[in-house]
C-alpha cells in the first residue's frame, strides 16, 4: 500500500509539476492480476484499483491500518468500470456489471474479487474510509441510482450525476460516492467550482480514448494549478482545493467524499471573478 502524506496549501504553491503529480495524482490503478492501494492522510481515505485475472483476496498490512482486517473499523464503496465481475463478501457473492456499485459495511472480514472472463476483466475502483457504525452491504445498479441532470450546451457542461452511496440512497457512515457522465460534445465539469472545507474528495476519470486527456484544475481559488490526466487515473482533492476539469472530449468520472458530514450540497461556492 502506497502512503500519501497531507500537503499544506502554502507548501503546494511551491510545487513544480512533478511534485504536484507525485502528491495528488494516482496512476496505474489497474494492472492485470494486481491490487493497487493508496492510503491518503486526508481523512484517512484509501483509493484502490483491482483487475483480477483469477480471484484475488484483499488483504492489507495491519500495521498500516491499525486493525486485524481492513474493514474492522472501515467501510468501502466499489464501482466496476470494466466488464462483469463478482465481489464476494464473507462468502456472499455480488455480481457487478459495468458502472454497477457495491457498498460494504464495516465488520466485513473477507473480500474476494473475480472477473467473469479473464479476457474481458472487471475493473473494480474502490474507496475505503473510517467508519464508527456498520450499515448493510448493498449492491446498486446504475439504473437504481438517483440521477441529477445539470448544465447546458451553452456552457459545454451538460451532464448527469448518478448518486450511489448517500443519505437518501444506500446508507453509509461517512462515505459518499457516485459517478458523473458528460453528454457527447460536453467537456466541462464542476464549473463554476467550489471547495469542501469539511471533507476530501477523490476523482477518477475514465471512458475516453487513451490519446485524449482531462485537465484537472486544483489549488486554492486564488492560486490555481492543473494536472493532466489520462483515462483511468485518479486525483486526490484536499479540502482547501477546488476540483474542476475539462476534457479534449466527453468523459465519465467517479467522485467520492469522506469527512465530517454527508450533505451533498455542503460546498463553498467560488465566484468566477475570484479565480486566479
Amino acid at each position: 500500500m502506497e502512503i500519501r502524506h497531507a500537503v499544506h496549501p502554502e507548501q503546494a504553491k511551491t510545487f513544480d509539476t512533478e511534485q504536484l503529480r507525485g502528491s495528488f495524482l494516482i496512476r496505474e490503478l489497474f494492472t492485470p492480476g494486481k491490487i493497487r492501494l493508496v492510503y491518503s492522510y486526508y481523512d484517512r481515505l484509501i483509493v484502490g484499483g483491482i483487475q483480477p485475472a483469477t480471484p484475488l483476496k484483499l488483504d492489507v498490512d495491519e500495521r498500516i491500518i491499525g486493525s486485524k482486517y481492513l474493514l474492522e473499523r472501515r467501510e468501502m464503496g466499489i464501482i466496476n468500470v470494466g466488464d462483469q465481475g463478482t465481489v464476494t463478501v464473507d462468502g456472499s457473492g455480488h455480481t457487478l456489471g459495468s458502472k454497477d456499485a457495491l457498498y460494504i459495511g464495516s465488520g466485513s472480514r473477507e473480500l474476494t474479487f473475480a472477473s467473469a472472463s479473464k479476457n474481458q476483466p472487471a475493473k473494480f475502483y474502490l474507496l475505503c474510509a473510517p467508519a464508527h457504525q456498520s450499515y448493510p452491504t448493498t449492491r446498486i445498479s446504475i439504473q437504481e441510482s438517483e440521477p441529477l441532470r445539470l448544465g447546458s450546451d451553452e456552457q459545454s457542461n451538460r451532464r448527469t450525476i448518478y448518486k450511489y452511496i448517500h443519505p437518501d440512497g444506500v446508507r453509509s457512515c461517512q462515505l459518499v460516492m457516485g459517478l458523473t457522465i458528460l453528454e457527447p460534445k460536453n467537456v466541462w465539469n464542476t464549473m463554476p467550482t467550489h471547495t469542501h472545507e469539511r471533507r476530501i474528495e477523490a476523482y477518477f476519470y475514465f471512458d475516453f480514448p487513451k490519446d485524449d486527456v482531462v485537465v484537472h484544475f486544483m489549488g486554492p481559488p486564488s492560486e490555481t494549478r492543473h494536472l493532466i490526466l489520462r483515462s483511468e487515473e485518479a486525483v486526490l482533492s484536499p479540502s482547501w482545493s477546488i476540483h474542476s476539469g475539462v476534457g479534449t472530449r466527453s468523459y465519465t468520472f467517479i467522485w467520492g467524499m469522506a469527512g465530517e458530514n454527508q450533505t451533498f450540497s455542503d460546498m463553498d461556492d467560488v465566484p468566477m471573478a475570484s479565480l486566479l
